[in-house]
């Protein structure tokens, strides 16, 4: 009976040790952090510190232990900080040129919305895109705006304009002249009669 109580011992004793040094580690981060937290409350309530700075700090300072303690807890698991950071690495570079890659859509996605939520300008209405120096870019009627860009149908002489198709981005990077559909048809009236 003790042969097999000592075997059984034996092979539990590696898995409750790394079970208690797991404990043990979040444990000293929990008390670590409540006590920089604590010591941070009094450093706000000697010193008159702004809660706006304060918040931010108590929040980084308590990511970076539950951080610490996280890589700690995997290295007794027996994963490696040096695979980690290379996999986190690894994610933050590829995310970085997905939204580099993506940024001009989302750029336009993001000025549609406020198009149709501001209302610069609306459908019908003459709009002009002026470069710097007062040089027009380009000038014509709001014929659709969808998610990525504007329709402009440009005015002329002869009646009827090329189509023009105006990233939304660009709405909020130029100057823009407008003119309301309603005081050019207005105009367009008086001067007929």
């Amino acid at each position: 009976m003790s042969e097999q109580l000592l075997l059984l011992s034996q092979q539990w004793r590696d898995p409750l040790l790394l079970g208690l040094q797991v404990l043990l580690i979040l444990f000293i981060a929990y008390l670590l952090q409540r006590l920089v937290t604590r010591g941070l409350g009094r450093l706000g309530s000697r010193y008159p510190l702004p809660p706006e700075l304060l918040l931010p700090l108590r929040g980084g300072v308590r990511w970076l232990i539950i951080g610490g303690a996280l890589i700690m807890v995997l290295e007794r698991f027996g994963v490696s900080a040096t695979v980690l950071w290379t996999a986190f690495s690894g994610f933050v570079a590829v995310a970085a040129v997905a939204f580099f890659a993506i940024w001009s859509v989302l750029s336009n996605l993001l000025c549609a919305v406020l198009i149709m939520t501001v209302g610069p300008f609306r459908l019908g209405d003459l709009v002009e895109l002026v470069e710097s120096f007062d040089k027009p870019i380009v000038k014509g009627r709001v014929i659709d705006i969808n998610m990525l860009y504007t329709t402009l149908e440009e005015v002329s002489e002869s009646g009827t304009g090329a189509i023009v198709q105006v990233p939304n981005s660009l709405f909020f990077q130029k100057v823009l002249r407008r003119w309301r559909g309603t005081d050019i048809q207005t105009s367009n009236h008086s001067t007929h009669e």
